[in-house]
């Protein structure tokens, strides 16, 4: 990619954002997708619930697709950022601290707890690979779950959920008419995680990441560490996935044990799998897509139509779950590029290429260069 064209790209990303953000203030409305125009406080609402699910999914599609970490318990860390802003700010903080400024300090304390939890869970897991990380991470998320559920020390509320109070928050972020500030925070979430998993992929750490997916081996060959480099990606995702879970917080006032359970991971996959794995920006659009699609399903499950159907066909089709796993199904049988796959063999007119293409060409032809003869000192270091 060249200086003009990256230049050219980040110009028309920018004016992306910038009309995105203008959303709330324009008259736009799309039949079928949107609940009403794009200046309505539930629109707005719909919106924001989409980009903090994008921004979550985009932290997933760092430990899947560019460390090729399967993790069951990405939620963890989703959980650890709802339940943890919502604790602080209801137990931990003095009364008399202005809201913004109690809201600033539980952040960052909420962001200092999300780091310990992501180290400690991936110090663990990652000592074990494949399956059996996929089984250690799901172990730490159904613990997690369980303390939450079982309102452990009477901070978590149970089955019923945590929830924050307007006398916690900033007024600016409180009732129907302040929707639009919410809508502004949860756009921003997304484009700071978009920003970050950018930067993680395009630095030496995400290209080492890239290289230890392809060939782990021949990555310790050249003196490097995967373990290290892989901790850190597992320890910057749940970072990410704990400021989308802080969103939703504000967004809903609370939340509930769901968002700390194995079944939100998986929907995790599946929005990965449907927007395109290895693709950036098809996290994104797959985080994006899934919400409204499964509002929509909803609304087709309990319609006229489904219920006119043969019982054969009307059981299965009532249920929005069924929907979505035949639609997960057909994705991965016939366009495993996802989304963005479609998108990207329609531009090239060439095979499906991931965003972490490019990342992982670079990452082998270091390996390769360092595993040619004549290179065994830059390849095994010095002694």
């Amino acid at each position: 990619m060249t200086h003009r064209s990256s230049l050219i790209k980040g110009g028309l990303a920018l004016l992306l954002v910038v009309f995105v953000a203008l959303l709330p203030k324009l008259n736009i409305t799309i039949p079928g997708v949107l609940p009403g125009p794009t200046y309505t406080p539930g629109t707005m609402q719909v919106l924001a619930y989409a980009f903090l699910i994008a921004a979550l999914a985009l932290s997933y599609h760092l430990v899947f697709g560019l460390g090729g970490m399967l993790s069951f318990g990405h939620a963890l860390f989703f959980g650890a950022g709802a339940y943890g802003l919502a604790i602080v700010l209801r137990r931990l903080l003095p009364a008399e601290l202005p809201s913004g400024v109690g809201l600033l300090i539980a952040v960052l304390i909420t962001l200092t707890i999300a780091f310990v939890v992501s180290v400690g869970v991936g110090a663990l897991a990652l000592r074990v690979t494949g399956i059996t990380f996929a089984m250690v991470t799901l172990a730490c998320a159904q613990a997690m779950n369980v303390l939450v559920r079982r309102n452990t020390g009477g901070l978590t509320g149970g089955e019923e959920g945590v929830s924050i109070t307007s006398a916690m928050v900033p007024s600016a972020l409180i009732g129907v008419r302040n929707s639009i500030n919410l809508y502004w925070i949860a756009l921003a979430i997304l484009v700071v995680v978009y920003l970050a998993s950018v930067w993680i992929e395009r630095s030496r750490i995400g290209h080492v990441a890239a290289a230890a997916r392809e060939n782990e081996l021949r990555v310790r060959v050249l003196g490097l560490r995967p373990y290290t480099v892989r901790l850190f990606v597992f320890t910057a995702a749940g970072v990410l996935a704990s400021m989308a879970g802080m969103g939703m917080v504000l967004l809903q006032s609370g939340t509930t044990p769901r968002v700390t359970s194995a079944d939100f991971t998986l929907t995790l996959l599946v929005i990965v799998v449907l927007g395109g794995v290895g693709f950036r920006w098809g996290a994104v659009v797959g985080g994006l897509v899934y919400p409204l699609l499964d509002k929509r399903l909803s609304d087709l499950a309990s319609s006229s139509f489904i219920d006119s159907l043969p019982g054969i066909l009307r059981i299965p089709l009532s249920e929005p779950v069924f929907i979505l796993g035949m639609i997960f199904v057909l994705v991965v049988m016939f366009l495993p590029g996802g989304i963005a796959g479609i998108a990207s063999r329609l531009r090239r007119n060439a095979p499906v290429t991931s965003s972490l293409e490019d990342t992982g060409v670079m990452a082998r032809d270091a390996v390769d260069a360092a595993d040619t003869p004549g290179t065994e000192e830059s390849a095994h270091g010095p002694r």
